[in-house]
Order: C-alpha cells, then structure tokens, then sequence
C-alpha cells in the first residue's frame, strides 16, 4: 500500500486566496525543471544539497524505503515533499528529471521505470550491473528523446577537465601511457569486490580524457584475496590502446596509506595529478625520454625542463554534474557523461572480472568503446 504524501511547512503550499505576487512566483516555478531524487543513503543527500543549489531547478520529491531517512535529508528544505514509493514521484507532471542514488543492483529496474515514464534520468555509477541491461537502457533512452546522464563526479573536476584540454589539445604529445593509483584501508564491499568498487571512478576518468583517436582494444586482470574476503580485495587492470600505448590501475583496500594518484605521460609532456593535494593538484612536467636514431645506434636521451601547476577553480564537482544535466535536458543535447560513457565503463568492468576469473587472460574490447 503506498504511502501518504507529507508536505513540510508551508511554502510549498498555495493558498486558495493566494494574490497576484503569489502568482507570478507559482507561474516562475513552472519554468524550473521539476526534479526528484530516489535514495535518501550515502550519496542522496549530496544529491538534494547540489540540485536544490541550481536556480533554474525545482527540486520536488526526496524518495526513500525508509521515508524517516527521506524526512531527514530534506531537513530545512521545507518545500520538498517525501515519499516512500516512486509511483508518487512518477505521478506528479510536474517531475521532468529524476535522479536516483539507490544500491547499485537496483539501478537497471528503477533507471527503466522512469525512463518509461518519460523521465530524464542522472544515475550513481554503475549504470546496471549487467551489460545486457545497460545496452537496453541506452537504447530505451535514445528512442524516447530522453537524457541518460551517469553520475561520473570525478569527470566535473576541474582537474579532470584540465587533463582532458591537455590530452585534447595535443599539448602533452602523443599519449605513452597512464598509470593510476585508487589504494586505501577501506571498507570490504559486501556485494562487490575491490574492482567493481573502486575502478569505475578511474575508468570513467579515463573514458574522459582519452584522445578521440585512442581507445582500449584489450584488458586483463589479476587480482588477490589475502584476508579471506571471498572477493578480490587487492587488483591490477591493465588495459591495451589503439596507439600502442598502456593504461594501468591498481585498486587495493588493504593499503596503510591512502593514495589517488593518476600519471599521464606524453611525447612532449608528463601529467601528475595527485588528487589528496588540493594545494597543488595537477603538476605538468617538461620531463620525458626521446630516442634518436644514429648510423650504427639508437641513442637515449633525456629531457628535463620545468614544472608548472595550472590554477584550477575549487567548485563542488557534484554541482557541475547537476548543471550538466539540466544543460543537457534544456539544450537537448548530449551530456559529457551520457549512458553510452556509463556502458563503455561497464563494458570494461565486465570484461575485466572475466579475466580476474581466467587468472589473468586478456579479453579483447572490440566493439566495447
């Protein structure tokens, strides 16, 4: 049976008298695109916090099983409604947009439902738990006229986007390799192990800022279990790229330290960016190794310059990603991370715990990107 509606407060009521200012202000809301967000744990509340910030949004609905948790989050944001049950947020026409922070196996039914209900929809990563259902919402989304944005947070960083220009660009040169780094002493997932966790942060970095003429052809995977998990709580991916070059990750919950680290190296420039460093989070190097060819050799040199750090602006990325998505719905565009992006980085995890299961064998990604 579902659940009354409850209402907080009183500015999201309109009286029966209501006089002309409180008509211009009902007729200015209608202009703002209705949104709701479904899950009320861990990233929910970040969620209404950032779309309840964007002016040109209106923020309706905080949809949670536990509607307590719901009441809560909304807390002083006394015009939102709450719910327990996504018929009510469905419901309401005046609800364009949906963002959903739910547990991860719960994303492929929810993701439909509101597409089907000709919803826009922001979705936490993974996109599904399965290839099979991602495929099918990308394409639900793509005959409905409707945005599939993916959650990448990481990809509305303004060190990502710096990252981005400079692979983009050309600026660092010809891309020889990345290396990144995503190590703690964290929490052991219950219903996931240290890839499916913590990789889909670098490869949507990844699928970010890789050159449009590189992609990944292959990937392998090895991983451990030293504690008797049942799960690998220690990985290594790596990943083969059209041009040659390599991309590895390393995951690991059993770290002492804490390290978030990406290394890109180019033919003219080499990209640290060290993301526990906020005072200096990405450092260019004029640093690299060129090889000249002589009559009877080949001679190594090394070439060592200076070392800039690119001012970088300090926004919430969060609030970046909420812009993007209502860009996208009003622009009728495609957002930076659409469905299809989600779907690559889900191509790959799949692929990748294929080869962790074959202890290593490399999986070919042709037709994955």
């Amino acid at each position: 049976m579902l659940e009354l509606n409850e209402r907080h407060g009183t500015s999201g009521l309109i009286d029966a008298g209501r006089d002309a200012g409180s008509d211009a202000e009902a007729a200015a809301r209608r202009d703002l695109l209705g949104v709701a967000v479904i899950g009320a744990g861990y990233w929910g509340p970040n969620l209404v916090r950032n779309l309840a910030s964007v002016p040109e949004m209106d923020l309706r609905w905080v949809c949670d099983l536990d509607r307590a948790k719901a009441q809560q989050v909304v807390g002083r944001y006394s015009s939102i409604s709450v719910t327990s049950s996504l018929d009510d947020v469905l419901a309401d026409p005046r609800v364009s947009a949906v963002a959903i922070a739910t547990p991860a196996g719960t994303h492929a039914e929810l993701v439909e439902r509101c597409l089907r209900a000709g919803r826009h929809v922001l979705v936490e990563k993974p996109l599904a738990l399965q290839v099979a259902d991602a495929e099918r919402l990308v394409e639900l989304a793509q005959q409905a006229g409707l945005v599939l944005m993916c959650d990448h947070t990481y990809c509305y960083t303004a060190a990502v986007s710096e990252l981005r220009r400079l692979l983009h660009s050309g600026e660092v040169g010809s891309l020889q390799f990345i290396d990144s780094v995503r190590i703690n002493l964290g929490l052991v997932q219950p219903d996931a192990d240290v890839l499916w966790d913590l990789a889909p942060h670098d490869l949507s970095i990844l699928e970010n800022i890789l050159p449009p003429d590189v992609a990944p052809i292959a990937v392998s995977a090895q991983g451990s279990d030293p504690i008797g998990a049942g799960k690998a709580c220690v990985a290594y991916l790596n990943l083969r790229l059209s041009n040659g070059a390599i991309a590895h990750l390393h995951a690991n919950w059993l770290s002492p330290i804490k390290v978030r680290t990406v290394i890109v190296g180019g033919s003219r420039r080499m990209v640290v960016w060290d993301d526990l460093n906020p005072a200096q989070l990405l450092s260019v190097y004029d640093r690299g190794v060129d090889l000249q060819a002589t009559a009877d050799a080949r001679r190594v040199s090394y070439r060592t310059g200076d070392m800039s750090a690119p001012a970088l602006s300090n926004g919430e990325a969060l609030r970046g990603v909420a812009v993007e998505f209502l860009r996208s719905i009003r622009e009728r565009r495609t957002p930076l991370t659409d469905g299809r992006a989600g779907l690559r980085v889900l191509r790959v995890l799949d692929a990748a715990s294929r080869s962790l299961a074959e202890h290593g064998r490399e999986i070919s990604l042709e037709g994955a990107w």
